[in-house]
């Protein structure tokens, strides 16, 4: 058995879901499992949708353009528009209580976002039964995703993978199987978090033992940078498990960080493809990928990150000190990207402002403190690195002759990173920059 994943981008409008069927049909002899996002766009929508109803504007234009544009699909495909209207009837519902009660938290707005997989999965269904291939539509929580209450980012259960693979098994048709959405033990919806479908592929590929994931995106494949940075960036054709999560989490954006995680438990290759070149190789993920002769597989970069500065004398010789700190991100629910220390101060970078005034306030008491926002992260990622001396100093040699500025430098204990601080707007410059130092152009 097979996971396939296909994102908004993919599904868009009834040409990509054309197309996307073509490509499930090559597939059929290895038992595919189809994952899908919303059409693309549609999760924004519905946000706003739900936004302008709990402040009391008018969303009768964003109601239209969401319904029209599934009723679209639908008349392309010639199927009636009674497939959808119970769900879109079941969001208004939603979004007229949102407005009555004034009053949209993180609770209802999962039950938002979760219309446009349902939507998007139920039109691809039937259609894709309407031209001969047996199908059946699952909202995820029907074949065993259940996840905890975390609102916003839920994790599936640890009874989740055994509930899925069981639930699959009886199933004849190919399951058409919502992303991103879950339900938790009381029966409310919850959502894994923005981009959580490719998560919900590996959640399901994990939980079946499927021998492999494809991840179907609008990108060849992880490529040596972003194409909208550097025009020639080029794909690679296999990076390790290790690489892809770093180069994930560092802000490339063809996989969600998260989506490694199952696949790597298992051993499951994860195979990065796209919808509008699918003749193309793509970039398998695989659990060690061979040395690169370039030593460097990508350039990776985050943009709008902030960087906290904590000094404090109360740090020589003390123990405790960095715990103290930690607790106090972790008493917040806050993740840390970055990090870097000397004797008397600690540098790190979070990716957004939440919860991040209370967190200063509470470490005034033990250290100064200083924040830096408008910040990127541009991270150097490459197994080679490993077992290649002087990538630190060509790195940061190549920079300074071009005059981009380091305000930060972090190398992982795995050495298979090397991780800096710029100003936001000079990261595309040292992306360019590193890039055409390690592949030439």
């Amino acid at each position: 058995m097979i996971v396939m994943k296909f994102g908004g981008s993919s599904v868009k409008d009834s040409e990509r879901m054309k197309e996307v069927a073509n490509i499930v049909r090559l597939e059929l002899a290895k038992k595919p499992v189809v994952v899908l996002s919303a059409c693309k766009g549609i999760t924004d929508k519905l946000i706003e949708t739900a936004n302008k109803a709990n402040e009391g504007e008018d969303y009768s234009i964003l109601a239209d353009e969401i319904t029209k544009l599934h009723y679209n699909i639908i008349k392309d495909f010639n199927l009636g528009n009674s497939l959808v209207d119970p769900i879109l009837d079941e969001f208004f519902d939603l979004i007229n209580k949102i407005k009555e009660n004034n009053e949209l938290n993180a609770e209802i707005l999962d039950h938002v976002q979760s219309f446009g997989e349902m939507l998007s999965t139920r039109i691809f269904a039937a259609y894709f039964s309407s031209i001969g291939v047996s199908s059946r539509q699952f909202d995820a929580w029907r074949i065993g995703m259940i996840t905890d209450s975390e609102f916003g980012g839920a994790e599936p259960l640890e009874s989740a993978p055994k509930k899925i693979a069981d639930a699959l098994k009886k199933v004849k048709e190919v399951p058409i199987v919502t992303g991103f959405i879950g339900k938790d033990i009381n029966g409310v919806i919850t959502t894994l978090g923005r981009g959580g479908s490719d998560y919900t592929a590996a959640i399901i590929g994990a939980a079946i033992n499927a021998d492999e994931i494809q991840i179907w995106t609008d990108a060849d494949g992880i490529m040596t940078a972003d194409p909208r940075v550097v025009k020639n960036a080029k794909t690679n054709e296999k990076v390790s498990f290790a690489e892809a999560s770093e180069l994930a989490f560092f802000g490339a954006k063809v996989l969600h960080p998260k989506t490694i995680l199952p696949a790597m438990n298992k051993n499951i290759p994860v195979r990065v493809l796209n919808t509008y070149n699918p003749k193309g190789k793509g970039t398998i993920i695989v659990k060690e990928a061979n040395k690169s002769r370039d030593v460097i597989k990508a350039i990776a970069c985050k943009k709008n990150i902030t960087l906290v500065n904590i000094n404090s004398t109360r740090m020589i010789d003390a123990h405790g000190f960095l715990a103290k700190v930690f607790d106090v991100f972790g008493d917040y629910g806050k993740s840390v990207d970055m990090i870097a220390t000397s004797e008397v101060n600690v540098s790190l970078t979070v990716d957004d402002d939440k919860n991040l005034d209370k967190i200063i306030d509470e470490l005034r008491g033990i250290a100064d403190i200083n924040v830096e926002k408008n910040k990127a992260i541009v991270c150097v990622v490459g197994e080679g690195m490993k077992h290649t001396p002087g990538i630190a100093g060509k790195t940061f040699t190549a920079l300074g002759k071009n005059e981009v500025n380091i305000e930060m430098i972090s190398q992982g204990a795995s050495e298979i990173n090397i991780s800096f601080i710029v100003n936001n707007q000079e990261a595309d410059k040292a992306v360019q920059v590193l890039h055409k130092e390690y592949f030439g152009s």
